[in-house]
């Protein structure tokens, strides 16, 4: 029995999917539950087992094409005396029949480019179809606008603004000049959306940044007397990042407009709390997952639900659930040893801690009266808010927050 493989719909909101790379080829056994493929989408990037034990004797697309959900991408077969090998449209060789089926399919993904013009996957009106068609901007960027229409219906200003967007991005690249002997690497999918939502970030918020001292010496001396001790009689790891967590989320409580987003002209406070924690992705991407309702869990259940966030994104077992309708974010460049920087907001939040490293390093004390130098582990921490709704005074009233939970953490119910 022939099986199809489709491009799986990993969620609501997500319409297409591109395949970075094949595992298997055609020809090879596969096992029920063995990862034949890897995809990414606007949101995350996965692996994709199979449904059942047989031979991949298809492969409909190739790596590096995006196509629509449900879409066949290969074909399996169960019954090892049905096998028929097709050619892997993946493999191309220097035969002129090679060149003819390649150039057949992408003759078929052309004109399937052309009926996903002309047909949408929502709703879209006359006049921003009509704006996309004149501007030549395909269907497939026009529906990934985040619209501020009823029921995120995409409107005739945004739009405009995703026009205007990309022509000061081309207006402003410099000239490049390319040396014969300088590598050309393409940009992957992924570093493409880092990209995009970088820039969706810079030109919706007003960034307004602070920064502070914390004197970590009471977590630097709980952590040294008891992070092997929880790791080896609970299976927990306790890092900084547990505790900067838990503060932050208790200021959260204290300030609750920094846990807003702005719709328009109104303010949307959240009542939960989905604490992002961004996760730095080899070789060079970034993804954002977040702890839904973290206010209800203890430090404990913290460093429990960070540490699967990051073995689920670095090991590609994220969904798109797990980085959607984040609250707040917290992020960690303090682990490759930086010591302050100034965190893009995550949209649409409105703002963003930054954790610096902890070092040691000389400062004055006051002694009995008297100033004295003493070697104390220090960490800077920023944060960057939304000057369109939090102002100075909240900014730096929550970050105050965040270092007197952090300089006089209560252990007795983590």
């Amino acid at each position: 029995m022939k099986i199809d493989i489709v491009m799986p719909k990993m969620g609501e909101s997500l319409t297409e999917g591109t395949i970075i790379a094949w595992l298997k080829s055609v020809g090879d056994k596969v096992q029920k539950d063995e990862i034949i493929y890897e995809i990414t989408t606007d949101k995350v990037d996965t692996e994709i087992p199979s449904p059942v034990d047989g031979v991949l004797v298809e492969i409909l697309v190739r790596e590096q094409e995006t196509v629509l959900v449900d879409t066949v991408v290969a074909i399996i077969e169960t019954d090892a005396e049905q096998v028929v090998i097709v050619e892997d449209k993946n493999a191309v060789n220097n035969s002129t029949e090679s060149v003819d089926v390649f150039e057949n399919v992408e003759k078929v993904t052309e004109h399937k480019t052309k009926t996903e013009k002309e047909k949408p996957n929502k709703f879209l009106s006359p006049l921003v179809l009509s704006i996309a068609n004149k501007e030549n901007i395909p269907i497939s960027e026009v529906e990934k606008i985040d619209g501020s229409g009823l029921n995120g219906r995409i409107t005739k200003n945004d739009i405009l603004q995703f026009v205007n967007n990309k022509e000061k991005v081309v207006k402003s690249a410099p000239q490049i000049n390319i040396n014969v002997d300088d590598e050309i690497i393409p940009m992957d999918t992924t570093r493409k959306r880092i990209m995009e939502h970088m820039i969706k970030s810079r030109d919706t918020s007003v960034h307004v940044t602070s920064v502070t001292e914390v004197d970590m010496s009471k977590l630097y001396n709980f952590l040294k007397q008891n992070k092997k001790r929880f790791a080896e009689e609970e299976n927990v790891k306790f890092t900084y990042l547990t505790f900067i967590a838990h503060a932050v989320i208790n200021a959260i409580k204290e300030f609750p407009l920094i846990n807003s987003q702005i719709d328009g002209d109104k303010i949307v406070m959240k009542k939960h709390v989905n604490l992002g924690i961004a996760v730095a992705v080899e070789p060079n991407g970034l993804i954002v997952p977040n702890i839904k309702n973290a206010e209800n869990l203890s430090a404990r259940g913290l460093a429990k639900e960070i540490a699967s966030l990051g073995n689920k994104a670095r090991n590609k077992g994220l969904v798109p659930d797990d980085v959607k309708n984040g609250t707040f974010s917290i992020s960690n460049y303090g682990v490759f040893g930086v010591q302050f920087g100034t965190p893009i907001i995550n949209q649409p939040e409105v703002a963003i801690i930054g954790v610096g490293s902890v070092d040691k390093k000389p400062v004055v004390v006051e002694v009995d009266g008297m100033d004295t130098i003493a070697i104390k582990p220090m960490m800077y921490l920023t944060i960057s808010h939304d000057h369109r709704l939090i102002d100075g005074m909240l900014g730096g009233k929550f970050l105050n927050s965040v270092k007197q939970r952090l300089e006089n953490f209560d252990f007795s119910n983590i």
